[in-house]
């Protein structure tokens, strides 16, 4: 009789996803402090689990499940907050961006990879999470960790120095839709934060690259 396949969910990791090998998963979250994952019998478990919050199949009680770091945050930081970041392979090169939920862990939602910047994305994952959230009529805290990003959105302007191409058009195409969506819509109610770096450790977006 072989072995019964095994379906094991990354909820914060590398890569986070749903895989189907144990060397596939370690991968994800080796070396990766504070990686949430646990392995299902079913893939129809595994599913269900991967678009559910990780604290609901594993303890969430210690906060290094939720910032991959070893520096605490300040005391009564509140986690219902959303944590943007970048990582690029290269400047320019292969460019992603995720957000973050804190209050879980839980990578809400990723983009790439495209050709691009660390800045751009790290532009392009603040306006998304305020996009997310006007479409859900939530208000919530954002936190990036690049002051070229912050202040980009405040001037609704993304102010990169990477050349217009057919390689970047798509991208540009990207940040002319951000810029507009800054310009057409309120939203004020929602915080933009910087992330103390320095003070609290990595954004938890952060993608564990460095």
């Amino acid at each position: 009789m072989g072995k019964k396949q095994k379906y094991y969910v990354v909820w914060k990791g590398v890569h986070p996803g749903i895989y189907t090998s144990w060397t596939d998963c370690q991968l994800q979250i080796k070396g990766y402090e504070g990686a949430l994952y646990k392995s299902f019998d079913t893939k129809e478990e595994a599913d269900h689990a991967f678009a559910s919050p990780a604290h609901h199949y594993i303890g969430t009680h210690n906060s290094k499940l939720i910032t991959h770091n070893s520096k605490a945050l300040p005391e009564g930081f509140d986690l219902n907050c959303v944590a943007v970041d970048a990582a690029c392979s290269g400047n320019p090169g292969p460019m992603e961006y995720r957000g973050v939920y804190l209050l879980n862990g839980q990578q809400i939602f990723h983009f790439g990879p495209v050709y691009g910047t660390n800045n751009i994305g790290e532009f392009l994952a603040i306006v998304h999470a305020l996009a997310l959230m006007k479409q859900k009529n939530i208000s919530m805290p954002i936190y990036s960790d690049s002051r070229n990003a912050l202040a980009w959105v405040r001037q609704k302007k993304c102010k990169t120095k990477l050349e217009r191409t057919s390689k970047t058009e798509e991208l540009f195409q990207m940040i002319e839709r951000a810029e507009t969506w800054l310009k057409t819509h309120t939203y004020s109610d929602i915080p933009i934060l910087k992330w103390e770096t320095e003070e609290w450790g990595e954004v938890p977006a952060d993608f564990g690259r460095k």
